[in-house]
């Protein structure tokens, strides 16, 4: 299906969304360290957008796993009844200024990194650029609709890069000799008796809809790791031994994507 020439002079990595499915995207990164495969450039939306600044910033893999089970998402303190979300995206400002300060900006990372997320009132995706502060640009990457508040930077109102762009592969075209995707959203296997309110057919709408297109992106990518197994965990997982099954998962995945290059 894929040609990826491991000799490659340059390899970019593009990180798609899906919460704390993501956590998959750090075991990739953890199989990758071990061939000796370092990504110089990286594209990410929402939960790749952390995963993608934590590497260029040079967190290890398993550093970035505890990141994930730090941080209780569904904490009282996050919680806003102010804003146009559950849960406030402002309250999850010091944990990434803890990790990479208040003025670290993209052009500081090791790794070129491109960090999506939608301009609300434009209507348009943005791509952040090199002067933009990593804190801010991934605060706005993962402010997912109707679950977190739009983030604000600089009088613009800024939510989920996943509702563009969840896959950013087609950022990465021209800037390296190949490219590995991690996609971190198949589509969950349901039956009818799942689909028993609003909220569910709303949900399983937006799946298959935002599937779709980011299906058609596998074709940027020489290389595609995707999961499966995904499906049997949340997008908002608390649960930490479940975190390092997805971590685990991502590892055994990109494993097994590289054991069939072989072949």
């Amino acid at each position: 299906m894929l040609h990826m020439d491991l000799t490659s002079k340059s390899i970019g990595l593009a990180l798609s969304g899906g919460g704390s499915k993501g956590i998959a995207h750090a075991g990739v990164l953890k199989f990758l360290t071990e061939q000796g495969i370092e990504p110089c450039c990286i594209s990410g939306s929402s939960a790749g957008a952390i995963v993608g600044t934590m590497h260029a910033f040079g967190k290890k893999p398993e550093e970035i796993l505890d990141f994930f089970k730090s941080i209780y998402f569904f904490h009282w303190k996050h919680f806003t009844f102010k804003k146009a979300g559950i849960v406030d995206s402002e309250s999850f400002k010091s944990y990434f200024i803890e990790i990479f300060g208040e003025t670290t900006t993209l052009a500081d990372l090791k790794i070129p990194t491109y960090i999506t997320a939608t301009d609300m009132v434009k209507g348009k995706l943005k791509i952040f650029s090199p002067e933009t502060k990593v804190v801010d640009a991934v605060l706005a990457s993962t402010a997912v609709p109707g679950m977190i508040s739009p983030y604000m930077i600089k009088e613009k109102l800024y939510s989920d890069g996943g509702i563009l762009n969840h896959f950013p592969a087609d950022l990465l075209q021209g800037k390296c000799d190949s490219i590995i995707g991690v996609y971190v959203s198949p589509v969950q296997k349901i039956e009818a008796k799942n689909l028993n309110s609003i909220k569910s057919v709303t949900y399983r709408a937006l799946e298959l809809l935002t599937a779709n297109s980011n299906l058609q992106k596998f074709n940027h990518c020489d290389l595609i790791i995707e999961p499966k197994e995904l499906t049997n965990f949340s997008t908002f997982e608390t649960n930490k031994a479940k975190m390092d099954l997805i971590f685990e998962s991502g590892y055994n995945e990109a494993k097994k994507s590289f054991e069939n290059l072989a072949t």
